[in-house]
């Protein structure tokens, strides 16, 4: 076991610890912490095994996506899909609604709507596979629709969409196949 003293008011010694902590991480030891300040109250010490700094020390998982410059296509024109008033006014309602298009201006929102089509599914049928391509946003106007994934070959339920909430965006986003 190796004692650490940490006097919290005089300087850095941060660079120093760090590399008798990394000593002590490749040879496995306890590492025992003696921290010090200048109030009266006790010292604190504490123990902490390797596996806890091993854990601490692991990468996090990284998420990426193609790159996206919104000034790189001067002459994109947005789709426009035919819908009479009360459609686009449901729809409207419907994005306004959502937290995936709650910080949209009202001219982005216009173009999402204008977008948009819709679709009725019966009971029972599904509206999108675990594997396949992702080039839908969809978002629940009226019903709900259960979500399951298959887990240890097994389908497995995760959630049920209501009116209002919006499915399919990860395969948008991340450009990859449906996760669920």
């Amino acid at each position: 076991m190796l004692d650490y003293l940490i006097n919290t008011a005089g300087g850095s010694h941060c660079k120093t610890l760090q590399q008798h902590v990394a000593k002590c991480v490749e040879s496995g030891d306890v590492i025992r912490f003696n921290v010090e300040s200048d109030d009266e109250e006790d010292d604190i010490i504490e123990d902490l095994p390797l596996e806890n700094i091993l854990k601490a020390r692991k990468p996090r998982a990284s998420v990426s996506a193609e790159s996206y410059n919104p000034n790189s296509n001067k002459n994109f024109v947005p789709k426009i899909i035919p819908k009479d008033q009360e459609q686009a006014d449901r729809i409207r309602t419907k994005v306004t609604n959502s937290f995936i298009f709650e910080a949209l201006e009202e001219k982005d929102i216009e173009i999402i709507v204008g977008a948009m089509e819709e679709k009725s599914y019966k009971a029972g049928e599904k509206v999108i596979q675990e594997g396949d391509e992702g080039d839908v946003l969809y978002v629940v106007d009226r019903g709900q629709l259960d979500c399951s994934k298959i887990i240890g070959g097994e389908s497995t339920y995760l959630k049920t969409y209501q009116p209002g909430e919006a499915f399919g965006e990860l395969a948008l986003l991340y450009n990859a196949p449906r996760a669920a």
